[in-house]
């Protein structure tokens, strides 16, 4: 019987033991991570629909604080320049901004890609089409993407991403969509 009770104890002990460390895994964990991470969590996924390609990708790409790679090169083929059919390395920092901004909005629809990497040919076409297309965009650098989602307003998604502090963030109300980016921490509306 002694046996049995000690049993019984240790195996409460590791179970407690178990419990403790899965909640603290799930917790987010802030104290060292940038600005672009708040929010994100210790999983991060991209829930993402692209209607010009009919795509759609909901990936985890992170799990405790390591990318994973095949994951990432998803993205990378999801995010591409659809008219050149060309790709590029996407900024991880921006996919995180993209994870948290999703996150922080509470939501399971997807973000809807209107433009992630675009090649120079891509974005120069559509300059000579925008006043509203910069010429050194981080489109180019593969560092931005322009989203929107049907639930929520521009002002919301800005919003979300703004409290990311971690890049740029355009508000687009006739166009009704948000540009993120992953350079200087900034804001605009156009």
């Amino acid at each position: 019987m002694t046996g049995k009770i000690n049993e019984n104890l240790s195996r409460r002990k590791l179970l407690g033991a178990f419990a403790g460390v899965a909640m603290l895994s799930a917790t987010p964990y802030y104290a060292n991570a940038a600005g672009y991470l708040k929010g994100a969590g210790n999983i991060r996924k991209v829930n993402l629909r692209n209607q010009r390609t009919g795509e759609a990708l909901n990936t985890i790409y992170w799990v405790e604080g390591q990318y994973i790679k095949p994951a990432l090169e998803e993205i990378n083929y999801f995010m591409r320049d659809w008219r050149q059919n060309a790709t590029r390395n996407m900024d991880r920092r921006n996919v995180d901004l993209m994870a948290a901004t999703l996150n922080l909005l509470d939501t399971d629809e997807p973000f809807l890609v209107l433009s992630g990497y675009r090649t120079s040919r891509t974005n120069n076409m559509l300059r000579s089409k925008s006043r509203n297309v910069a010429k050194q965009s981080y489109h180019v650098k593969g560092m931005a993407a322009d989203l929107r989602l049907g639930s929520r307003s521009v002002k919301q998604i800005a919003r979300a991403g703004v409290s990311c502090r971690s890049g740029g963030v355009g508000k687009y109300y006739r166009s009704n969509f948000v540009h993120l980016d992953c350079g200087p921490v900034r804001s605009w509306v156009s």
